[in-house]
């Protein structure tokens, strides 16, 4: 068994942006107007990152340039009634939450009961596969499809590239995250298929035939309204290591709920036990998306454990995971004790490689892991999404 060392501290860096740009910069990943506002009876958090997700809010709470505008029309109302009319529009929005209203409420009583990661082994089917992993480079070979956007999925998917899976991520025509892409498209290709259109359905079904891991992080229900339910995904490709993601958890009354990092950290009473920490009258969430990033490396370990598993019998595997099951793993964990504050970044934590990008030249921190004769790297930078063809290598 390879000796595994982890970087505290790196680990801990990467948990924030792991890229420094060299005479560029990202932008910024934050709405206008997204963020916290005060309600009547407390504060609401507003998602509006996605144009249609603002446009959700706007059509409950108006048209607003900026916060101050958006900041009178939310003082209107209770954060209970803000936040359900928020939902109805089909927008993200959550209010804040304390952990003794969330475990008390139907969707934080049913999180609490969800295993950390759901794993059924699938031993009725079989895909055949010439993969042999290698020391130096244990998942050469795996073809992983991405299907998911920001956060927590793409970190998945950015460790598998590390140790050496072809990672091909699939967005829809008109998506884009241009603050987050940086980040996260490390060591991965990108292009843009729309499953609404025959011929590109085709295209995204020879894809899907030729993955070994498939990582999704739709809402329940949405693959299956394209005609790609867990079913027809075991037609298309037996033996597939499926693995897929969602906001609120896979049981309770909010399984189908768009939600967000920074809308978990609001409702499972993160941001509440940080205000309550700091004594101040605001939402106090973590300082990173603690969320996203931890449920990234648990996706990334259940897919390796799914691969193996194939190896071992043959069979596929599916696992389920969600950012409210990782918050509550981090309640039932408590507090780490007395902790030294981490000092600011700087230039030892960078790997001296220089990294090309579209955007510009950039550097990112030095690999957080080290697995004996496993050196943890990426062949290929950051990319832009759209920028490669729909097809395997």
């Amino acid at each position: 068994m390879p000796t595994v060392t982890v970087d505290r501290r790196q680990a801990s860096l990467w948990f924030g942006a792991s890229i420094e740009p060299i005479g560029w910069k990202p932008q910024d990943p934050w709405d206008p107007i997204a963020g916290d506002y005060p309600a009547r009876d407390g504060w609401i958090r507003l998602h509006t990152n996605a144009p249609h997700h603002r446009a959700a809010a706007e059509r409950v709470l108006g048209r607003h340039s900026d916060k101050i505008g958006m900041a009178h029309a939310v003082a209107g109302w209770t954060k209970s009634e803000l936040e359900a009319a928020v939902v109805e529009a089909g927008g993200c929005a959550a209010e804040m939450r304390s952990i003794t209203e969330w475990v008390a409420h139907p969707q934080g009583r049913a999180v609490s009961s969800e295993p950390i990661v759901h794993l059924r082994s699938r031993r009725d089917e079989t895909k055949h596969t010439d993969w042999v992993p290698t020391q130096s480079r244990p998942l050469a070979g795996i073809r992983v499809l991405d299907l998911t956007r920001v956060l927590a999925g793409p970190v998945a998917t950015r460790f598998l590239a590390a140790y050496g899976a072809e990672v091909l991520r699939i967005d829809p025509p008109d998506w884009d995250e241009p603050g987050i892409v940086p980040e996260v498209t490390l060591g991965k290709r990108c292009a843009r298929l729309d499953l609404k259109v025959l011929e590109e359905r085709d295209r995204f079904e020879v894809l899907l035939a030729g993955a070994d891991v498939l990582v999704h992080g739709y809402r329940p229900g949405a693959l299956d309204r394209l005609g790609y339910d867990e079913a027809r995904r075991r037609v298309i490709s037996p033996g597939l290591v499926d693995i897929s993601l969602n906001a609120y958890g896979w049981t309770g009354p909010w399984t189908g709920r768009r939600g967000f990092d920074s809308l978990i950290q609001m409702s499972s009473g993160i941001a509440d036990a940080g205000r309550n920490w700091k004594g101040v009258d605001r939402p106090v969430p973590l300082p990173v998306q603690a969320l996203d990033h931890g449920t990234g490396y648990l996706l990334a370990a259940a897919a390796v454990r799914g691969l193996v598993n194939r190896r071992l019998t043959g069979g596929g595997m599916t696992a389920q995971l969600s950012l409210a099951r990782t918050a509550a793993m981090l309640w039932e964990a408590g507090g780490g004790g007395e902790q030294t504050l981490l000092t600011p970044r700087c230039d030892a934590d960078l790997s001296p490689t220089l990294e090309v990008t579209p955007w510009g030249n950039a550097r990112r921190l030095s690999p957080p892991v080290v697995v004996a004769h496993a050196p943890m790297f990426w062949p290929c930078g950051a990319s832009s999404l759209g920028s490669a063809r729909a097809a395997w290598k």
